[in-house]
This record gives C-alpha cells, sequence and structure tokens, in this order.
C-alpha cells in the first residue's frame, strides 16, 4: 500500500480516482495551452499518490518541472512561487466552469505544493451559459400541456411532441435533444433540463379543446433568458388531429429554419451582401478596429467611410463607424467633445437601416452606456441585440463592459466576457478585458492568470501589458508591474496612458521624483494633443497631490471621459472614494451606490 499522505481526506476514495481526475484536469479546455501548469499538476499529483509528498519543495519543483539547474535558488528565483499561484487560479476555473459536475477535488494548499483531494460538495452550482449560446442549433422539444377542461387530451399532446420532433429531424442545422433521463412529465422544469442538454431553444406548448373544436398554441422559448421569441396558434376541427399537428410541426420547422440558417450573422446582412465593394470595405474597416491602436481605430474609419459611400444603406458599415469614432475617444487618441456626436449619430443611423441588426443596436447601446449614462437604455439595447444575434460576441463584450461592469454586476459581466471569448477565442481584446474583469473583482490570481493568456495570444498587444501591470500594482509587485507598462509603452509610444500608468506604478513604490517627471512630460504632451483628464487625475491621486487630483477628475467629468464609467468598481480610486468630493462626482454617473 502506498502512503496515503494528502489523500487522506478522501472518503471511500481510491488512487485510480485522484489519477482518473488528473487525467481529467490535464485534458481539460482550462488547461490546453498551458503547458508548463499541466507538468506542474501532474508531478505533484503523481508524487503525492507515489507517498512522496514530502519531496514537493521549491527547489525540487523548479528542477524536475521547471528545467532548473542545481544552483536555482529559490529565494532570487520566484518562478515556483508564481506559478503555484497561476495553477490554484486555474483550477479554481476548472472547478467553476467544466468541472462543476466532478466528484473528486484536486487542491493545493496556500503554502504548500502537496494537493489534497476531497470528495465535491454537492451544493448546486450556477451552470455555465457558454455551450447554451454556443450550442444555438439545439432545441428542446417539451411535452405539450393538456388545458382541456376534461383533461383528456394527452393523446393529442404527445402526438403534437413527436410530429414536431420528426419535422425538425429533417431540418439538417437543427439538432433535437432528447426529453428522458426521467424527466417525462410537465411538472419538470424545461429551462432546468435545458441547461442540462445544452440546448439554447425550447419548444413548447399548449392544448384546448372546447365542443368538436381544438386549439394549439406553439412557443419558442429562449433558454438563457426565458424570453419568448416566437408564438403562433391554430384552431381545427377534433378530426382533422393530424393535419394539426402537421401544420404547426410545419410552421414551427420553417422558423427554426429561418432562424438558424446563414449561420449567426444571418440578419442584417440584407444590403451588405448586394454591395461585395461595401461589404469588402466594412470587413477590412473590423479588422483594423480589432487591432484597438491609434493608426488602427484612424484606418477603420476611413474604411467604414469608404464602405458608406460605396453603400449608403449599409448598417453595418454605420455601426462600424460609430463603433470606431467611440473606441478614438475611449483609447485618449481624440477627446470625447470630438468623436461623441459622430459616434451617436452613425449608431443611430444603424438601427435606422436595419432594426434587425445585432450590429447596430450593440453600436447604440454601447454609445447609451459610455457617453448618455443611460444604464436602462443601454442594457434594453444590449439584450436586444443578443436576441438577434447571441454569436455576436462583441454584443456580449460590451455589454460586460461598458453596461454590468459599471453596475458594480461582476459576476453576469464575468459570464458575458465568458460567453465572448467562447465564440471568438482568438480576440485579443476580449482576452484582455476578461482579465479586467477579474481585476474589478479582486481576483488578483484570476486576473494574472488571464493577463497571461492575453499575452500569449497576442505578444504585441500593448493593452495586455497595461492590464498585467495594474494587476501587478495592485498586488504591489511593483518591479513586475513597471515593467509590464514599460513593455506597453515599447508597443505603444504615443500613448499617454501607458506613460501615466508608469508614472503611477513609480509614484507608489516610493519613486516620486521619477514619477512627478512624467508628470510633467504629459502636462506637456497635452498642449500638442489630447490627454485623457483623468490619467492626469490619477497620477496627482498616487503621488499624494489630492487637491490637483479632483481638479483633473472635475475636468474627467466635464469631457465625459470614457474611463469614468467604472468608477465604482476601479481598484485604482480606492483610497479616495470616501471623499465628499468624490462622492459628488460619482453622483453624477447615476449609478447605485
Amino acid at each position: 500500500m502506498v502512503q496515503r499522505g494528502a489523500i487522506a481526506e478522501m472518503s471511500n476514495g481510491s488512487d485510480e480516482k485522484a489519477v482518473a481526475q488528473r487525467d481529467r484536469i490535464l485534458e481539460s479546455r482550462a488547461f490546453r495551452q498551458a503547458d508548463r501548469l499541466k507538468r506542474f499538476l501532474g508531478f505533484i499529483v503523481t508524487e503525492t499518490i507515489a507517498g512522496r509528498s514530502e519531496r514537493l519543495k521549491e527547489f525540487v519543483i523548479g528542477v524536475e518541472v521547471f528545467g532548473k539547474d542545481q544552483s536555482f535558488d529559490p529565494r532570487n528565483d520566484p518562478i515556483v512561487r508564481v506559478q503555484a499561484r497561476r495553477l490554484r487560479a486555474l483550477l479554481a476555473r476548472y472547478y467553476r466552469e467544466e468541472g462543476q459536475d466532478d466528484d473528486l477535488l484536486i487542491e493545493m494548499p496556500k503554502g504548500g505544493y502537496a494537493p489534497i483531494f476531497k470528495p465535491a460538495r454537492n451544493s448546486p452550482t450556477k451552470r455555465s451559459l457558454t455551450p447554451i449560446i454556443v450550442s444555438r442549433n439545439t432545441v428542446l422539444v417539451a411535452p405539450f400541456s393538456d388545458n382541456s377542461p376534461e383533461g383528456n387530451q394527452k393523446y393529442f399532446c404527445d402526438g403534437m411532441s413527436q410530429e414536431i420532433i420528426h419535422a425538425l429531424a429533417k431540418v439538417e442545422a437543427v439538432r433535437v435533444a432528447a426529453w428522458n433521463f426521467g424527466d417525462q412529465g410537465t411538472d419538470s422544469d424545461p429551462r432546468e433540463i435545458a441547461n442540462r442538454l445544452n440546448a439554447a431553444m425550447i419548444i413548447n406548448g399548449s392544448i384546448r379543446k372546447a365542443g368538436q373544436q381544438v386549439r394549439v398554441t406553439a412557443n419558442l422559448v429562449d433558454t438563457v433568458s426565458g424570453c419568448y421569441l416566437w408564438s403562433m396558434s391554430l384552431d381545427g376541427k377534433v378530426e382533422n388531429v393530424f393535419g394539426i399537428q402537421e401544420e404547426v410541426a410545419r410552421a414551427i420547422a420553417d422558423k427554426l429554419q429561418k432562424e438558424l440558417a446563414g449561420g449567426a450573422h444571418g440578419k442584417g446582412l440584407r444590403h451588405s451582401t448586394e454591395n461585395l465593394a461595401a461589404f469588402n470595405l466594412y470587413v477590412q474597416g473590423r479588422y483594423h478596429l480589432n487591432q484597438r491602436t491609434e493608426e488602427g481605430l484612424r484606418k477603420a474609419v476611413e474604411f467604414f467611410e469608404k464602405a458608406i459611400i460605396e453603400d449608403s444603406q449599409s448598417a453595418k458599415a454605420y455601426s462600424g463607424l460609430a463603433d470606431a469614432y467611440g473606441l478614438l475617444g475611449h483609447y485618449g487618441v481624440l477627446s470625447p467633445a470630438e468623436v461623441w456626436t459622430k459616434a451617436a449619430s452613425n449608431a443611430a443611423a444603424a438601427v435606422l437601416q436595419d432594426d434587425h441588426s445585432a450590429e447596430a443596436h450593440a453600436s447604440l447601446a454601447h454609445v447609451k452606456s459610455t457617453q448618455d449614462w443611460d444604464w436602462l437604455g443601454a442594457q434594453q439595447e444590449f439584450q436586444r441585440a443578443i436576441q438577434l444575434d447571441p454569436r455576436y460576441s462583441t454584443a456580449h463584450h460590451w455589454y460586460a463592459m461598458s453596461c454590468l461592469a459599471p453596475l458594480a454586476r461582476l459576476e453576469e459581466a464575468r459570464e458575458e466576457m465568458l460567453l465572448a471569448q467562447a465564440l471568438d477565442p482568438i480576440s485579443s481584446i476580449i482576452a484582455r478585458d476578461l482579465a479586467v474583469i477579474f481585476y474589478y473583482e479582486r481576483d488578483l490570481d484570476a486576473a494574472l492568470e488571464q493577463c497571461d493568456h492575453a499575452v500569449e495570444l497576442n505578444p504585441h498587444f500593448a493593452l495586455a501589458y497595461w492590464i498585467l501591470g495594474s494587476v501587478q500594482e495592485q498586488r504591489a509587485d511593483f518591479d513586475e508591474s513597471a515593467a509590464a507598462f514599460q513593455r506597453a509603452i515599447q508597443l505603444a509610444p504615443q500613448s499617454p496612458r501607458m506613460h501615466a500608468a508608469l508614472g503611477r506604478t513609480l509614484a507608489l513604490s516610493g519613486k516620486r521624483q521619477d514619477a512627478l517627471r512624467i508628470l510633467k512630460e504629459l502636462r506637456g504632451l497635452a498642449g500638442k494633443r489630447y490627454v485623457s483628464p483623468f490619467e492626469l487625475a490619477s497620477l496627482h491621486f498616487a503621488i499624494d497631490q489630492r487637491d490637483e487630483g479632483f481638479e483633473w477628475l472635475t475636468k474627467a467629468f466635464q469631457d465625459r471621459c470614457f474611463e469614468l464609467i467604472s468608477l465604482k468598481v476601479d481598484p485604482r480610486l480606492d483610497s479616495i472614494k470616501l471623499d465628499q468630493r468624490f462622492i459628488g462626482l460619482f453622483s453624477q454617473l447615476a449609478l447605485p451606490i
């Protein structure tokens, strides 16, 4: 028998279960791109099961897992401690997402490297919505309800469900989830079953019979929101039961075929597909927009304007132009006064051209939140965009960052960001902004791990290093923070935001003179180009010049700077949030206290 050591907590367990759980985790999506962490976890679990947990010291792990030589000194090289922190965060993410239903937990307690194994608690966990959205073509046909006075139409209800299943099985774009596993009966909650089966939509309905007349009502329900997407009713004679069932089934199949055929972006393409030149210009504009660089945003404006010249009715082109102008203001390239009117007018034009365009409604929602501070209006527009196209990643992304996060609904924001990342896993800005959400949640370990992912995804993305530096600053690891900001400056040398961030972390680390030098440079730069007052305010607060900081923060409110929408959750300003001047300014945002 091997020594149990750290697996003593596992009741009725076995080494085989621990090995199986280790392998399940290592093969998961969460660990797919984390080769070093896979080696780390595999090593410590294997050693523990073999009864060698006492070997799990920093030196041994550094040499055997991370390839350090015999001169490795953990006191000078923190690689094992850093990777252990990231491993804990990644394990937590795994159990929060893919491993929700696993029977065995593998944990690595802080202060040591020997894992413990214990049975998972049987507490209910919130199911991730990601597979539901991604599996948009999966439909659950629920039993129809018998609402007849006598309650004797079960045969009709069962036949109705079977006829719909038969019709949908012929539609290539639709996958029909089976209603079984003990779920028979109308008392079961269809949304719970749909969640379990990863079905994005539910078909249900009812039968009513009065005399020789029968009425069938059928509904299409969105699993995530519980909202009705479509409904129909059909009246007929009892003697024509089969005809009624067939007609209802055909109507549902036609509806779903139109809903799903053509893919996620089928809506809103009417004008773009008629004019190939305009559509190609639009696609190029989106490419440059997604780079999130000053040069890229300016090029995006040019391409979207050319697309509108080619096709003045292109909702997508107007939407893209609204987004480009908005981001030019958000990233401090141009002043808000130069871009807000252009962003708002183009977003409105996009919706006017095509009210069924998800892109148009997402652009309008973004304007309502970032410019108007109209949180209810923004939420309604974002939800409309998501309803129109649940696969449009930007709608989920911006709903999280410019609506839910400002409202401090961070758990919902995180879920939306995870959806956005699942829909667009190669997006640098989505990867970066998921780290921002963890940062707002003060989950610095998870934020750091996501920063690593963002940097690995695109090592030349300046904004990834900005959030990395911000996270390290919150951890009071100022050397690492300064190094990250310096890398961001190398990649985006003209960005006042990057220079201000470096100045801030230098000030907090006690290098006041260096911070004052950067502040002076930024003040000089402000005479040549726009420098966001928010960045100057943040730097003044870090230098402990509170009065000057509030002067610039007041100016930021006058400019309606983009950064202000995150005041409620941004850790950088925690030290001043009890100041009456802050409370007075914050009230202008109309956010809940």
